[in-house]
């Protein structure tokens, strides 16, 4: 899997920039959405694993608010992982591919964070907030991403989660059963980012 690369590391006033990459089989990325609708309560919510990500952090220690994000999604890698009939998974899957992310055209989703905010919990450990731009369907829109980080030795660590909406992105709510059971609008995610130094 290629890695973004991001320009090279530049020493400046505020110091030396540390890049880490994205450890994709070390890290866990999961979307769920939630059923609605008459039937929702014995309609599926499913948890969807994207499997196919990477990128790149630009961490400056003593200037988190300078670091940077780039992370890429191979949109056709999701897949569902909760509890489904094979059935349910590949008709889930389907739709996903076809009708809700249109993979055909917008192959790769895309989040860019260039402003953040950070404040220290001691020993490693950051709150921070992630603010940039998320590529999702032909749609740009900013997006602000709250996460917890720790930084020991050689790897990163950053978990949190957030939602959006998938109407703000142009995307249509699937349904079933003549449209008694739908998707809701919110979609959560949920991730667990591991990424390793590179210099």
């Amino acid at each position: 899997m290629d890695q973004f690369t991001m320009a090279e590391t530049q020493t400046t006033s505020r110091g030396t920039a540390a890049k880490y990459a994205i450890e994709t089989r070390l890290s866990r990325f999961t979307v769920q959405a939630f059923a609605g609708g008459i039937l929702a309560a014995v309609g599926h919510s499913p948890v969807i694993a994207i499997r196919d990500f990477s990128g790149e952090i630009r961490l400056e220690p003593d200037a988190l608010e300078h670091s940077s994000m780039h992370l890429k999604i191979r949109a056709d890698s999701l897949s569902v992982i909760s509890d489904s009939s094979d059935k349910d998974r590949r008709e889930i899957e389907r739709q996903m591919n076809t009708e809700v992310l249109e993979t055909d055209h917008y192959p790769e989703i895309i989040f860019d964070a260039q402003q953040v905010s950070a404040t220290s919990a001691g020993d490693g450990y950051y709150s921070v907030s992630l603010s940039g731009d998320l590529h999702l369907h032909g749609v740009m829109r900013s997006l602000t991403i709250p996460a917890q980080l720790n930084v020991t030795g050689e790897m990163l660590r950053a978990s949190g989660n957030f939602t959006i909406r998938q109407t703000e992105y142009g995307i249509k709510l699937v349904s079933v059963a003549g449209g008694v059971l739908k998707v809701k609008d919110e979609l959560k995610f949920n991730f667990d980012i591991v990424a390793r130094r590179q210099d």
